[in-house]
C-alpha cells in the first residue's frame, strides 16, 4: 500500500513538473509572438499614426457632440474639484447645475430607448 501511495505521488510530482514546463514555454512562445508582431505593424507607422488619429478626434467628437457644461473627461472632473476644494457652496451649486442637465439630457434620451426596447420586445415575443 505504500509503494502504490508513492509510486502515485511520484508519478502527479513528475505531471505537475511537466505542466509548469509547458506552461512556461508557452508564455516565451505567446510573448516571442507579440513582440514580432508588434515590431511589425510599427514598421507601417506612418498609416498607424494616422489611424490613431483619427480614431482620437472621432472619440473628443463623440465626446464633445453636446453643448452641456457638465465636466466630460477625468481631467476636467478633477480641474472642477480642485477649483471648488475650498468653496462648498459653489460646490453644491456646480453639482445642482450639472445634476439639471443631466436629467435633461436624460430625459431626451429615454423615450427613444424606450420605443426601441419595447420594439425588441415585441419582436422577440413573436
Amino acid at each position: 500500500m505504500t509503494n502504490l501511495l508513492h509510486s502515485a505521488i511520484s508519478s502527479i510530482n513528475t505531471w505537475f513538473k511537466q505542466l509548469q514546463v509547458r506552461h512556461f514555454l508557452s508564455v516565451v512562445l505567446i510573448g516571442f509572438l507579440l513582440l514580432t508582431s508588434t515590431a511589425c505593424s510599427s514598421s507601417s507607422s506612418t498609416f498607424d499614426r494616422t489611424s490613431d488619429n483619427n480614431v482620437g478626434r472621432k472619440v473628443d467628437t463623440a465626446i464633445r457632440q453636446n453643448d452641456s457644461n457638465r465636466p466630460k473627461t477625468t481631467g476636467e472632473w478633477n480641474k472642477q474639484a480642485r477649483e471648488t476644494k475650498n468653496a462648498p457652496g459653489e460646490k453644491v451649486k456646480r453639482i445642482t447645475e450639472q445634476s439639471k442637465e443631466a436629467v435633461k439630457e436624460f430625459g431626451k434620451v429615454y423615450p427613444d430607448t424606450a420605443k426601441k426596447s419595447a420594439r425588441s420586445l415585441n419582436e422577440n415575443a413573436s
